[in-house]
C-alpha cells in the first residue's frame, strides 16, 4: 500500500497553507455530510456551503490525503477515454455537452484560483510528445478533433521545433495546448478547503468514516462520533475501499509514483522545458513531467495496478527520468512519493446516485485536477434542485471490475500487455 504524504513528498514540504482540523468527536447533524476532502468534495462543500447549506465534511486522515495532494498536478483537456466512447453510449449531441462540460472544468479551476486568491503556482500549456514518428498522423488527427470541438490555442511541432522547446531528443514532435496547464495540487487543494471553511463548511480530518447509510436519511458513523443528515456526497474515490460496499469494483486504484529533484537553478531548467510547460508522453502508460516553481524537475509515471511500493522509489524512478534528460543523470533526487489514482473500466468517471438523497463521483481515471470540481460542482447544483446537467453525465453506463482472488493479478498482466503495446507501438 502507498503510505500516506509524509517528508518524501515535495507537495508536503512547500504547502503554504497551514489548516488543522479537529477530528468528529459526538453526534451532529447537518444539511449534507460530504466523505472526502479532497478537490471533489471540497469543491462540492465550496458551493454548498454558498448557498447557505450547513455542510460537513469527513476526512479519513488529512485534507488532500489522497490523488488531490499527491498528483502531478496536470490540468488536462476532456475525459481519458477519448469522445468517441462517450459519443457511443449517448450520441453526438450528448457527447458535445459533455466535452463542453469538461471544458468548463478548467474554467472554473481558474475562476476559482482568481476568486478565493489561491497560491499554487497556476501556469498554463501543455505539450503532448510522441515517442514514435509514425505517431505524427494520429497527432494531426487529435489536434484536427479537438478543433472540431472548439478548442483554441493549438500548435503542433515537429522533431526540430520541439527540440527547441524540450532539452531531449527522444520525441518526434508534439501538440501543445495553450488552455491546458499545470499547478501545485496541494496548495490547490488547501485554498479550495480554505475557501470552504470561509463560506461555513466544517472539516474534520483523522475521521474516518467506518459506517454509512446511503438510504433515504443519510448517515455516516466515525470511531468517536457520527453525522446525520438531509443529503450525502461520496467522494473518497481511490482511497474509499470498501467503505460503501455499493461502490467497491466500480472502480480500480491504479498507482503512480513522482520524484522531484534537487534545484536545478533557472537555467538548466529552462534549458529542459523551455517555456514552462507540463509534458506527457501519449503512451498508454504515461511519462509526465514539468518544472517547478523553484526549479526543480517533477518527473512521474510508472503507473502500477499491485499494491507493492518499489523499497528505493526515486532510485525506481530515476531511469525514466534520464531516458528524457540525460543530462539529470547525476542530480539528487530530494523527493519521491507515490499514490492512488481511481480509474474506470472505460476511462470515463463515473457518478449517480446510490438513493435519492446520496450522490457519488469517482473515477476520473488520471484527468481528475480540472474534472473533479466540475463533478462537486454538479453534485451541489443536484442536491440544490438543478440536476440535468448531473444526470447527462450520470448516464453513462459502467461496467465493475471483477472481483475475487484474481482481480489484482489480472490486473498486473493487463497492465505488462500495456507496456509491451507501448514499447512496439
Amino acid at each position: 500500500m502507498v503510505k500516506s504524504i509524509d517528508a518524501r513528498s515535495y507537495y508536503v514540504e512547500t504547502a503554504n497553507v497551514q489548516l488543522a482540523c479537529e477530528n468528529l468527536k459526538g453526534e451532529i447533524s447537518a444539511d449534507v455530510c460530504v466523505i472526502g476532502a479532497g478537490y471533489t468534495g471540497l469543491s462540492a462543500a465550496l458551493e454548498l456551503a454558498d448557498a447557505g447549506y450547513k455542510v460537513v465534511v469527513l476526512e479519513a486522515e488529512q485534507i488532500g490525503y489522497g490523488a488531490s495532494g499527491r498528483n502531478g498536478g496536470q490540468i488536462c483537456t476532456g475525459y481519458s477515454s477519448g469522445q468517441q466512447k462517450i459519443e457511443n453510449q449517448l450520441g453526438k449531441a450528448d457527447a458535445l455537452k459533455c466535452f463542453a462540460l469538461a471544458e468548463e472544468s478548467k474554467a472554473l479551476l481558474q475562476q476559482r484560483v482568481k476568486q478565493h486568491k489561491i497560491d499554487c503556482d497556476l501556469t498554463w500549456g501543455y505539450m503532448h510528445a510522441i515517442p514514435k514518428a509514425h505517431q505524427m498522423e494520429e497527432l494531426k488527427a487529435w489536434r484536427d478533433e479537438y478543433e472540431g470541438l472548439g478548442v483554441k490555442g493549438l500548435s503542433l511541432f515537429s522533431k526540430p521545433e520541439l527540440e527547441q522547446r524540450l532539452g531531449t531528443t527522444i520525441y518526434h514532435g508534439a501538440l501543445r495546448e495553450s488552455e491546458a496547464g499545470h499547478l501545485h495540487p496541494l496548495n490547490y487543494c488547501l485554498g479550495l478547503a480554505r475557501a470552504a471553511i470561509k463560506s461555513g463548511a466544517v472539516i474534520y480530518e483523522n475521521s474516518r468514516v467506518t459506517e454509512v447509510n446511503t438510504g433515504s436519511n443519510p448517515w455516516a458513523r466515525t470511531a468517536q462520533g457520527m453525522v446525520k443528515a438531509k443529503f450525502m456526497i461520496i467522494a473518497g474515490n481511490a482511497y474509499l475501499g470498501r467503505t460503501v460496499k455499493a461502490l467497491y469494483g466500480r472502480v480500480m486504484p491504479v498507482a503512480s509514483y513522482i520524484i522531484a529533484t534537487e534545484p536545478l537553478g533557472e537555467n538548466l531548467a529552462k534549458s529542459l522545458i523551455a517555456n514552462n510547460e507540463a509534458v506527457a508522453n501519449t503512451n498508454f502508460i504515461v511519462d509526465y513531467f514539468r518544472r517547478s516553481n523553484d526549479h526543480r524537475m517533477l518527473f512521474g509515471g510508472r503507473a502500477s495496478y499491485s499494491t507493492f511500493e518499489p523499497p528505493n522509489l526515486g532510485e525506481y524512478m530515476r531511469p525514466r527520468m534520464t531516458h528524457v534528460f540525460p543530462q539529470l543523470k547525476d542530480v539528487k533526487i530530494d523527493h519521491a512519493w507515490g499514490g492512488y489514482i481511481a480509474i474506470t473500466s472505460n476511462r470515463i468517471p463515473d457518478c449517480g446516485r446510490l438513493s435519492p438523497t446520496v450522490y457519488y463521483a469517482h473515477g476520473y481515471s488520471g484527468q481528475g485536477v480540472a474534472l473533479t470540481g466540475l463533478y462537486g460542482k454538479l453534485m451541489a447544483e443536484a442536491i440544490r434542485g438543478t440536476a440535468e446537467r448531473f444526470d447527462l453525465l450520470a448516464k453513462v453506463k459502467h461496467l465493475p471490475f471483477p472481483g475475487g482472488p484474481m482481480r489484482t493479478p489480472m490486473l498486473v498482466a493487463a497492465m505488462m500487455y500495456y507496456r509491451i503495446r507501448d514499447a512496439l507501438s
